[in-house]
């Protein structure tokens, strides 16, 4: 039996960390057919793509400011054929913006083990990916926390208190410490790191290399989308 650590580095409002994470899942999904008693645990880690970013702001636009309009519609309809492959389907309306608060919503999440985390990571990448909600609003993250199973009265406690915040900036002093400029990234096993939402090959290529060589090895797979 081998057990797989899984540390992922994220931004809640990057696509390719949505895409990376059902990849990975596959992944897992598949290696479990053939090997059905190892164990797999996930833990997230947040990432600034943008600190200065206000609050709310119209998404297509900020988008469009900053790739140009028809880049913007050639990613977004490349975007939404690889999401609709894993199981996402991709809405490019909405607000986004500064992502500090949502990450500490995560850790509340974390607080409670990573099955938890997890269910709101879920959580926050359906609400700003799939149905066009504002992550940067207290209140969307609220009512987000509550339906990946937090109790209403800790999340709205936590949420209004600023609680979370100084571990977040120090988990993101970490990966720049690390030298990850970019996400996804994922580390496996604290040894073996794949940048970007590769493919699940990728993935698998990785648990194969660990299974084999235990923990005397290292690697690491490029290639991969990242924001």
């Amino acid at each position: 039996m081998t057990n797989y650590q899984i540390d992922i580095v994220s931004d809640n409002v990057c696509p390719w960390c949505y895409v990376g994470k059902n990849r990975l899942e596959l992944a897992i999904k598949q290696h479990k057919q053939s090997n059905p008693n190892d164990t797999f645990s996930t833990t997230w880690h947040p990432f600034y793509l943008n600190p200065d970013a206000p609050k709310s702001i119209d998404k297509q636009a900020y988008y469009e400011s900053k790739f140009g309009p028809q880049r913007t519609q050639v990613m977004q309809g490349h975007l939404a054929r690889l999401g609709k492959q894993v199981g996402i389907n991709f809405a490019f309306g909405g607000r986004t913006g500064n992502t500090r608060d949502s990450h500490r919503l995560v850790q509340l999440g974390k607080t409670k083990g990573p099955a938890q985390e997890t269910k709101v990571i879920e959580q926050l990448f359906n609400a700003y990916f799939e149905e066009n909600e504002d992550i940067t609003d207290q209140e969307v993250l609220i009512a987000r926390g509550i339906k990946a199973g937090l109790p209403e009265q800790e999340v709205r406690e936590w949420m209004t208190t600023g609680k979370g915040g100084e571990e977040v900036d120090k988990e993101v002093a970490d990966a720049q410490h690390k030298f990850i400029s970019g996400v996804p990234n994922f580390t496996v096993n604290g040894r073996y790191e794949v940048q970007g939402a590769e493919e699940p090959a990728a993935f698998l290529q990785v648990f194969g290399e660990i299974k084999d060589r235990g923990d005397s090895g290292t690697g690491a797979v490029n290639g991969g989308n990242t924001c």
